[in-house]
């Protein structure tokens, strides 16, 4: 997949502030700092991927479609960060 296109980050930008406000957790980066942490994470994904493609096991690389991979980085991620979160997500995590 592709960078992800500045309106998109900015979208990004936008939730994650209205997340953190939401929950009234004090974000301690300006928006332009965390705009550039939206691109830089972005970026990494972009070179990392052949990386976590070849870390799956040879099932999962073969027969999974490339949307489906980044759908199961992103649950790990989100379970990784916490549960609830997961559930918020994808409801059915039980």
């Amino acid at each position: 997949m592709a960078p992800l296109p500045d309106a998109d980050r900015v979208r990004i930008q936008r939730g994650l502030s209205r997340w953190w406000s939401n929950l009234r957790e004090p974000l301690n980066l300006s928006r332009p700092n965390l705009l550039a942490a939206i691109a830089a994470t972005d970026n990494w994904i972009d070179s990392n991927q052949a990386s976590y493609n070849s870390a799956l096991p040879a099932a999962a690389r073969n027969n999974l479609t490339l949307i489906q991979k980044t759908l199961l980085f992103c649950a790990v991620a989100l379970a990784r960060v916490s549960i609830n979160l997961l559930r918020a997500v994808f409801s059915e995590v039980d």
